[in-house]
């Protein structure tokens, strides 16, 4: 894990998806280091497009329960800008090595990694991959 700074900074931070899906079903259950990132206005929230996929498909599966509107609404309020899936992002996971099973979250660090970004996430799997930084 890695100390995010007290001065203005701007970091860039991708939120894994639990982060979301507890932002808007239960803030209580997020560290005081997450939720003092999410709210510290010079930090950049960053959800990938594959979350949003995961959620959309978890949901339809009855788990987790959060509707698209109440999705749309805590990105919005917590100011958080999609981060696309590119070629680049996809093509990554054949290097890394199998410290997650679940794909999405493969993704995820692949794109944390290709883009330089820091992951806000509960799952101390993220930080086996090297050179990834872990908000928690």
């Amino acid at each position: 894990m890695i100390p995010l700074s007290k001065g203005v900074i701007e970091v860039r931070l991708l939120l894994d998806t639990s982060i979301v899906i507890w932002a808007v079903e239960s803030p209580e259950r997020l560290s005081k280091r997450a939720t003092d990132a999410l709210e510290a206005t010079e930090n950049i929230l960053e959800i990938s497009a594959v979350s949003l996929s995961e959620i959309a498909i978890k949901t339809s599966r009855g788990k987790p329960r959060v509707s698209a509107a109440a999705l749309r609404q805590a990105i919005d309020d917590l100011d958080i800008r999609a981060l696309p899936d590119t070629s680049h992002h996809a093509f990554l996971p054949f290097e890394l090595p199998l410290h997650h099973r679940d794909p999405f979250d493969r993704q995820i660090s692949a794109q944390a990694l290709a883009e330089k970004i820091h992951v806000v996430t509960p799952d101390e799997k993220f930080g086996l991959y090297k050179g990834l930084k872990i908000v928690w």
